[in-house]
């Protein structure tokens, strides 16, 4: 049993840390869109922007909702990050303890 746990958590682990580069590439993306740089007429471009944007707003939405509104600047993602960091940090540590 401890063993099925513990792999189970370092899936947890592993599965949120990539989500945290998700993120991360929809950061990055929409400031390339924001200047110009990522041209999002091209069907590859839009398709990666469409599942980027699927896999983050459900979580940023309601970041965004609760935090107040500060023009321009989008913070939800450090919220997220802070977010995950945190959930990581607290099974890294369940991880060992069992």
């Amino acid at each position: 049993m401890h063993a099925i746990l513990t792999s189970a958590i370092e899936v947890v682990i592993v599965a949120l840390n990539l989500y945290w580069y998700v993120v991360l590439a929809a950061v990055v993306l929409s400031w390339l869109v924001a200047f110009g740089i990522v041209n999002t007429y091209n069907s590859t471009v839009r398709t990666v922007l469409t599942v980027i944007s699927r896999l983050t707003e459900p979580v940023l939405r309601p970041i965004r909702r609760v935090m107040p509104d500060l023009g321009s600047v989008d913070l939800s993602p450090i919220v997220l990050w802070l977010g995950l960091y945190f959930v990581i940090r607290v099974l890294e540590q369940l991880r060992y303890t069992i």
